[in-house]
């Protein structure tokens, strides 16, 4: 199939452009280097779409809360992504998760069977010199095609480093301690809850400072963090409270055992549709994997914790967006070459699939 527009990267901005694209009758080429041989240092597997890290949209409140109102708006546009996450979702209280697994094979289905779609599976190692182009390769661009996006635009990229949260089996954990209910009462009981009391919390602190980290390289030395996905250790660092006032806040959580709040809570959200896996919430971390084993079986009510995945650390690269692209995110070095998604900058899974459908729409 002669295809009209050519998207490199099915992650989910590309996977979002290459629908809306096909729906108005635009034929594609969709080049995923998964699948082909390849692999980034964060994906697991050769899935479009597939969610790296937390299985969470955020807030799915479109009359409160900014992000839910954009779900809404994308909804109204005709969202795979959207379409994909609600016929897949799992319970996550007033925010929107999914089965990591079955949202990934939804959208790779609906692309490999839309007549105006071909994916194909290759690694683009450099910006086409002609024809329309979106380049959706997110923040694990490949080395050779991060290299020629900085020859086209004469700078190099930008980059910062991300983490990955640990998942638990659920058979695992100690219900007898944890309980299940969601922050304020709001929706139903869908996260599992580990109390901390005063002593407990300051000991877990005290290992996150202590706890062996990944080194890193003399080249990684000066990249900074994604203040979005901080990792734990890195918060803890910033005060002994940093936590407390972050992904362990106690908050409108009435342990039943006391009728009060504990002084920490850890929080785990549905991973899957069977419920077999739960995500730590807000547990990103660079800790080596011997010392993650060790201090998470010191959360009362995880003493016993089976890891199906452990936390990690990868390197992201984004562009300069600003500067790079005009308002229709066109390469002002090559206007036939539109960035889309995370490689532009945007933060999370959901603004990066906006301006996936936004590339095609300007």
């Amino acid at each position: 199939m002669a295809h009209q527009v050519h998207i490199i990267g099915g992650g989910l901005a590309g996977s979002e452009a290459a629908w809306q694209l096909a729906e108005a009758g635009v034929r594609v080429r969709l080049s995923e280097m998964r699948g082909g041989g390849e692999m980034t240092a964060a994906h697991h597997t050769d899935g479009l779409a597939e969610l790296v890290c937390s299985n969470s949209f955020r807030s799915d409140d479109a009359d409160r809360n900014a992000v839910g109102l954009l779900h809404q708006e994308m909804r109204s546009l005709g969202s795979l992504i959207f379409a994909s996450a609600d016929a897949h979702r799992v319970p996550a209280g007033s925010a929107l998760a999914m089965d990591r697994d079955g949202f990934s094979a939804a959208v790779t289905r609906a692309l490999a069977e839309h007549p105006n779609v071909e994916i194909v599976r290759e690694r683009v190692d450099a910006l086409p010199p002609s024809g329309l182009t979106i380049v959706a390769t997110g923040p694990l661009t490949a080395a050779r095609l991060a290299g020629s996006i900085g020859s086209a635009t004469g700078s190099d990229a930008l980059a910062f480093f991300d983490a990955i949260a640990p998942i638990v089996h659920r058979e695992s954990i100690d219900m007898d301690v944890c309980w299940m209910a969601s922050r304020w009462d709001k929706g139903d009981k869908d996260y599992i809850n580990c109390p901390m009391t005063r002593d407990q919390y300051l000991a877990f602190h005290q290992g996150l400072l202590d706890g062996e980290k990944t080194e890193f390289k003399q080249w990684e030395a000066d990249t900074p963090y994604f203040e979005g996905c901080m990792p734990i250790e890195v918060m803890a660092a910033r005060g002994v409270d940093t936590l407390r006032y972050g992904p362990m806040k106690p908050v409108g959580l009435d342990d039943p055992r006391t009728g009060r709040w504990p002084w920490a809570v850890v929080q785990l959200r549905q991973d899957n549709a069977l419920g077999t896996l739960w995500n730590m919430v807000g547990f990103q971390t660079k800790l080596r994997h011997g010392a993650q084993v060790a201090l998470f079986r010191t959360i009362p009510g995880l003493e016993k914790a089976e890891f199906a995945r452990l936390g990690g650390l990868h390197r992201n690269t984004f562009i300069n967006a600003p500067r790079l692209l005009d308002g229709e995110l066109r390469l002002h070095s090559a206007p036939h070459i539109r960035f889309a998604g995370q490689i532009t900058g945007c933060e999370g899974y959901v603004e990066s699939a906006a301006i996936g459908l936004l590339a095609c729409l300007s």
